[in-house]
């Protein structure tokens, strides 16, 4: 992924000049793209827990209150995780993490659009399960539902028509607290980096 980011940018800096001379115009960027996603897997129950890392579809919405702020609500659905302690797999989950950022574009630099973001991540997990060793041995449950900040820094490069390649990373702070026998153990931070290549239409 990383080597695909860096070959499109360079890709994308040989059209700037051409897509300088169509600065699309509208309101709204519609986007889909693809992200890689790492988990920082930070563990407080000595558990030793993860989730293991994966690439995810995302599809991402922004209106433009004005040409340098924008509001991007960033979507996808259910992703399944393996639970793992100490690498090995003990159960699964699903997330489903909608985000909602507020950006700064910068419009004064060619054929280049970069942005800044900060937002608010809501997790909500479902379809937890446990092996049924692990939850007779431990009763494990986990908090369904997670708030935090989310920060983003991409851009965007126009290759006419409307039509744009986007380049993206965010940092999305996602936990849950861990319980067993209905008691508190920990919190376990999932806490992703999330880089993602994609393209995108401006109306």
């Amino acid at each position: 992924m990383k080597r695909q980011l860096i070959a499109l940018a360079a890709l994308a800096a040989t059209l700037s000049p051409f897509a300088a001379q169509a600065q699309d115009q509208g309101d709204w960027i519609v986007r889909a793209r693809a992200v890689s996603l790492t988990s920082e897997n930070d563990d407080s129950t000595g558990l030793d827990l993860s989730v293991n890392d994966k690439v995810i579809p995302e599809v991402d919405i922004s209106y433009f209150i004005n040409p340098n702020f924008a509001l991007e609500l960033i979507l996808t659905y259910p992703q399944k995780h393996d639970v793992k302690s100490a690498g090995a797999k003990i159960g699964s989950l699903k997330h489903l993490p909608p985000t909602l950022t507020a950006q700064y574009h910068f419009t004064q630099l060619g054929g280049w659009r970069p942005y800044v973001g900060l937002g608010l991540n809501y997790t909500h997990l479902s379809d937890v399960q446990f092996n049924s060793d692990v939850d007779a041995a431990l009763q494990p449950s986990l908090k369904k539902d997670s708030f935090g900040w989310a920060a983003q820094l991409g851009t965007d490069i126009p290759m006419g028509g409307g039509w744009l390649l986007n380049l993206d990373v965010k940092k999305v702070q996602i936990q849950t607290e861990v319980s067993s026998f209905g008691n508190k153990v920990g919190d376990f931070k999932v806490n992703p980096w999330l880089a993602s290549i994609g393209f995108g239409k401006r109306f």
